[in-house]
């Protein structure tokens, strides 16, 4: 009986010990180009990319997220979304195909959505008829 008691005890853990590593993993998709955390919550606008790594549309927006991300920083947090790794943000925002940009206020309403590949001189007209500057 003892034995029994012990190994459920043991499952029980096993069981919590998990959940918590797929709770981190979850976490680490939510990284910001440069692949840090973003800590501060004063930027103006998040921009959040959903795609995949194997997607080729989606590698070309790599380069033009970095961009706008240091253009606009402080102002603007870039936040992709690997759904197909992680299917969650999908489903949370609604997209049927990837690419997909959308584009939020600090409060988390949704300004604008685009599909497929977004050239970086449209994204920075967007964000400046929002009133943001390209920083120095």
């Amino acid at each position: 009986m003892k034995t029994i008691k012990i190994s459920i005890f043991l499952l029980f853990v096993s069981v919590i010990l998990i959940s918590s590593c797929k709770k981190n993993d979850v976490k680490s998709e939510q990284k910001t180009t440069s692949g840090k955390q973003s800590v501060s919550q004063d930027y103006k606008i998040e921009f959040v990319e959903l795609g995949s790594v194997n997607c080729i549309p989606c590698k070309k927006m790599q380069p033009v997220m970095a961009s706008i991300e240091k253009k606009y920083a402080g102002q603007v947090k870039v936040t992709f979304h690997d759904v197909w790794k992680d299917d969650a943000p999908a489903k949370k925002y609604g997209i049927d195909l990837i690419p997909t940009q959308v584009f939020l206020d600090a409060g988390g309403k949704e300004l604008m959505r685009h599909q497929g590949f977004f050239p970086e001189e449209d994204i920075d007209k967007f964000l400046q008829s929002q009133g943001l500057n390209i920083s120095n």
